[in-house]
């Protein structure tokens, strides 16, 4: 099934480069794959998935685990943002 995965601020580099100044790719994925899974598979730290987003439904760090994705959603992850 195809999802889209959208990546922003410096989480942007795990995309292929040719789609980094996109900020997002769509990717085929397994049934049962979930939130956690796919930041595995692509190589993000789980630690810098500050904000998680799917659909625009946020998904708190201790959900990541059982969030299972579905054809045609789209996940957005944002790393820690810092100021001042």
């Amino acid at each position: 099934m195809k999802i889209t995965l959208k990546l922003f601020a410096s989480l942007a580099r795990h995309l292929p480069a040719e789609v980094r100044s996109q900020h997002r790719i769509d990717l085929e994925i397994g049934p049962g794959t979930t939130v956690l899974d796919l930041i595995r598979h692509q190589g993000i730290p789980a630690d810098q998935c500050a904000i998680v987003l799917v659909d625009g439904v946020w998904v708190a760090a201790a959900e990541r685990a059982t969030r299972v994705l579905s054809e045609g959603e789209v996940l957005a992850i944002w790393p820690p943002v810092a100021g001042g």
